[in-house]
């Protein structure tokens, strides 16, 4: 029988333990939210915002509809077994665990790659810092982080204020853009163009990979699981989800009103990158150092997400594994992260569209073992009567997925010439 992992008991209900069952669900909620509006999301939105224009507003609304559905059923399937998502997929399917974790360990990594450019990124356009060493430095300070004695709180903390401070800068650029709002209204429910591929690399690069889990490991962490839980944790991941959307189509919004203006953004260079572009063009050089900000705070909640969650995966074949040994787990992750960007000569903009393609072909796997276990295994279930129309509606988009991954291998592989 598969052995369920030790999960903190959760506190009295007294009102020291409510409010840390609010702290903890806002830091899930948070996790979730920041990782899915990373650098890869905001590369991805101007790269394809500038090749289908109004017409990308339908592929943030699937988005949306998918990450819903995903987070709806892997939050509540993580919390009502007290299990990471390896330990239940082995127990459904006896060694596909093990396939999750290699998949999304690997996935998370090549994300990572790309974040710490993005933290280069950020860095250059806010201070014209080399980007190597802007993603050094990223990736130094998440090392600290990790090293802090209080690891958790301050990985909180640094998620929720750039959370806000990512939060006002695209607002600001989406006011001075000027976007065409009715038209990407219009288009968001009858697009002229639908792109299974472009679908699958926003996907990927939101709710896909290391995305998909983030949220409910921390919960899990936290200790907020079980069946009395699932209200709260219903909320938090639906706040979560809406938090995500909102700042999806305003990015969104702010990147169409300048290619509506008719700049013409460059998508072919080498070091092509089209969001410093779009917010250049928007808000002139006070732009393009907000960009350098939202890019900067992006990465480094990514870095952070990425790395937390990938690690989460290794208790697959370390089950006992204490919070010190996961933080110094989560250390040597990024260190390896860090040496791979300076060795991959591959743009960090074109790195963050190609993985978040990967991530999307992660998305069904795992999806799928989880769905499986909620379906065939109630006895992890502990007494939990899972609700049927979410089961349904996980199998829908489980389907959808495949079918989306299916169409799209090659479109995804030629992003990069492949």
């Amino acid at each position: 029988m598969q052995k369920t992992e030790p999960v903190p008991d959760r506190e009295p209900a007294t009102a020291k333990g409510a409010e840390s069952q609010r702290y903890a669900l806002l830091s899930a909620m948070f996790l979730m939210s920041m990782a899915a509006v990373g650098p890869g999301f905001i590369t991805q939105t101007a790269t394809f915002t500038v090749k289908l224009g109004a017409a990308f507003a339908f592929a943030i609304l699937v988005s949306i509809l998918i990450d819903f559905v995903v987070q709806a059923n892997v939050w509540r399937i993580v919390a009502v077994t007290r299990m990471r998502a390896p330990a239940i997929a082995n127990a459904a399917i006896p060694g596909s665990g093990y396939v999750l974790a290699v998949l999304v360990i690997i996935g998370g990594l090549f994300f990572n790659v790309g974040n710490i450019g993005g933290a280069g990124l950020g860095l250059n356009a806010m201070i014209d810092l080399d980007p190597k060493i802007g993603g050094a430095a990223a990736a130094l300070a998440a090392i600290a982080i990790f090293l802090s004695r209080r690891a958790g709180v301050a990985m909180d903390r640094v998620v929720f204020v750039a959370a806000f401070v990512k939060l006002a800068l695209i607002l600001y650029a989406t006011i001075v853009s000027g976007p065409p709002v009715a038209e990407a209204f219009h288009q968001t429910f009858l697009p002229s163009t639908i792109d299974f591929a472009t679908i699958t690399t926003i996907v990927g690069g939101t709710v896909g990979g290391y995305i998909t889990y983030a949220g409910a490991h921390r919960l899990l962490d936290k200790g907020t699981v079980g069946v009395d839980s699932i209200p709260s944790i219903n909320r938090a991941a639906l706040s979560g989800i809406a938090i995500t959307g909102v700042l999806r189509y305003i990015l969104f919004l702010a990147v169409l009103g300048v290619v509506a203006s008719g700049v013409v953004i460059d998508l072919s260079g080498k070091g092509a990158n089209p969001a410093g572009q779009a917010f250049h063009a928007a808000a002139g050089e006070i732009g393009f150092r907000l960009f350098g900000a939202v890019f900067l705070a992006s990465a480094m909640t990514s870095i952070i997400g990425a790395a937390y969650t990938s690690v989460s995966f290794l208790t697959a074949f370390k089950p006992e594994i204490n919070e010190r040994q996961r933080n110094l787990a989560t250390v040597v992750f990024i260190c390896i992260s860090l040496i791979a960007y300076v060795i991959i000569t591959t743009p960090p903009a074109a790195m963050l569209v190609f993985v978040g393609g990967l991530n999307g072909l992660v998305l069904p796997i795992g999806l799928s073992m989880l769905l499986f276990a909620a379906w065939k295994r109630p006895d992890l279930m502990n007494g939990y009567n899972y609700p049927r129309w979410l089961l349904v509606l996980g199998a829908v988009i489980c389907c959808l997925t495949w079918y989306m991954a299916y169409k799209s291998v090659g479109p995804i592989f030629a992003l990069l010439g492949l």
